[in-house]
């Protein structure tokens, strides 16, 4: 069987994405990390990407390319390398999320999402999510009978504001809403100290706190939860609840910080089509899931 070369930046929202795409299209593959030598160098990819000059010297690589017939990447550090790799060795050229600022007619395919409004072309395929795939690991597992609840809690970024008060009461209105669940909670590496501390006050069944406990107990949740409830931070959070499990999903809506478009656009879309529904005070019962392999299907073909 062919075997996929994954391009890595270090970023695991990158690479995991490019890591579902060769699961999802049934093949094996390698992961080598890649990066510019420096700042001056990834300037320079640009035009000369442009110009259809792809060298090597421009970054660094780890790792053996034996065997690999598709480079497959995602992130501005891994597209001039995929471009030049796919060149030089015969390869096809993927890229996950639209490569901004290289050509797109270089790349025989790219996977965009919806709400980066791609243009048209005919080797762009658009998908309503990020790509993913979600596997669950048994670090969370409810008692048989039993009916819980998940609170997926993410932290600020350059788009919105997590505030303490506004979260509390929220979930303040989720415990009253739900008397007879269990609740359990996870947080990220960007949720602030003083979120954690908000959340210790509140009497649920387990938290996994990731200053204290990295694990990631997301895809259980996602496996057992009649609900689970999630800050509005993260597409890839998001892309996972609506593509995996039964669970009701709600968006805990969140203040911007910078105009929101395409987090606007991602929740828009997936509200429209029933896989969520944004908490204001109620709930929905929102557990259409998206089918990625069906929404692939066509170009894996």
């Amino acid at each position: 069987m062919e075997k996929f070369l994954i391009l890595s930046d270090g970023k695991p929202g990158h690479v995991n994405q490019s890591i579902a795409f060769a699961e999802l299209s049934g093949h094996e593959y390698i992961i080598v990390q890649v990066k510019f030598r420096n700042r001056f160098c990834k300037a320079l990819s640009y035009l000369f990407d442009r110009i259809g000059l792809h060298i090597t010297p421009l970054f660094k690589m780890t790792g053996d390319l034996q065997g690999c017939s598709t480079v497959v990447s995602a992130g501005s550090e891994t597209y001039y390398a995929n471009r030049t790799l796919a060149t030089k060795l015969g390869m096809r050229s993927v890229s996950v999320m639209l490569p901004s600022g290289y050509r797109y007619g270089g790349f025989d395919q790219i996977i965009a999402q919806d709400h980066d409004r791609p243009p048209v072309r005919a080797n762009i395929q658009t998908l309503p999510i990020n790509l993913c795939k979600v596997r669950p690991q048994s670090i969370f597992q409810p008692e048989a009978g039993c009916h819980c609840l998940g609170l997926v809690i993410g932290g600020p970024n350059k788009v919105f504001r997590m505030k303490t008060e506004k979260l509390r009461k929220q979930i303040e209105q989720i415990v009253t809403l739900f008397p007879e669940h269990k609740i359990v909670v996870s947080t990220s590496r960007r949720t602030p100290a003083e979120i954690e501390e908000m959340l210790s006050s509140f009497d649920f069944s387990k938290a996994w706190i990731y200053s204290s406990d990295p694990a990631n107990p997301i895809p259980d949740f996602l496996a057992h939860c009649d609900y689970v409830f999630i800050t509005g931070d993260s597409t890839s959070m998001i892309s996972e609840a609506v593509s995996f499990g039964a669970s009701a999903v709600e968006i805990l809506p969140l203040d911007e910080a910078a105009p929101a478009k395409k987090f606007s656009a991602l929740i828009n879309g997936l509200e429209h089509r029933g896989c969520l529904h944004r908490f204001d005070g109620t709930v929905g019962t929102c557990r259409t899931k998206i089918d990625l392999l069906a929404e692939l299907e066509g170009e894996l073909k």
